[in-house]
């Protein structure tokens, strides 16, 4: 049977926690690096669609939607392996993280697309403004989460073991790379030291966050 293939940019940080997680788990993959701005044309023709990250099932289904395919992923080829904590309160911490770290991606691609895809005359600096504000507030909600929790986060023996704590440094050099006068590493030092122990293990340094990004519109 073929090999499940991941489609995407690891500059996007929903690709890049698919294919780290993946990796953590055990779990074999092709990634092909098919950006959705850059080499739309040839996205569309593997998923109409165009949404980053898609995953092609050994029969050739499409799936999308990171949290989805990470769902799928541990119910059908892990073999019960898992990068949650079982106990439900622990679990609902997890929740937690994971939920900010979603929020920062968020805001940091949205802050992208109004800064590169929208011409200059068009954009919206309250709304640019407010978008900043909320992802300043995702990684101040974030730091407090690594700050009572970051031992539990944390790679153990040198392998990101929960998906809290990938997220939350993918989310970082994420924001970091896309809104560095938000992202301090002064303001945000438990996440910041966090996100160095993840960067440093063998299945991020196997994903790094290279692309294209989101071009500028073509003058």
């Amino acid at each position: 049977m073929p090999a499940m293939r991941l489609i995407g940019m690891l500059d996007s940080p929903y690709v890049r926690r698919v294919a780290i997680s993946m990796r953590c788990l055990g779990v074999p993959f092709e990634h092909e690096a098919v950006s959705v701005v850059s080499t739309f044309e040839q996205f569309q023709r593997i998923n109409p669609v165009v949404k980053a990250p898609t995953l092609i099932c050994a029969d050739g289904e499409v799936l999308m939607d990171s949290s989805l395919i990470l769902q799928f992923i541990e119910a059908a080829h892990t073999g019960g392996r898992a990068l949650w904590p079982s106990d439900p309160a622990e679990l609902q911490h997890d929740f937690r993280a994971l939920s900010l770290a979603l929020a920062a991606c968020e805001k940091g691609v949205q802050s992208i697309y109004e800064r590169n895809l929208r011409p200059a005359d068009k954009q919206h600096a309250p709304w640019l403004a407010r978008v900043r504000g909320q992802l300043a507030a995702a990684l101040a909600g974030l730091e407090h989460e690594v700050v009572q929790r970051g031992a539990a986060l944390a790679p153990r023996d040198g392998v990101p073991a929960r998906q809290a704590g990938i997220t939350a440094a993918v989310a970082w050099q994420f924001v970091g790379a896309v809104e560095p006068d938000v992202a301090h590493a002064q303001a945000y030092p438990a996440l910041a030291a966090l996100a160095a122990q993840m960067e440093a293990t063998e299945a991020f340094q196997s994903f790094p966050p290279v692309g294209p990004g989101v071009s500028p519109p073509a003058a």
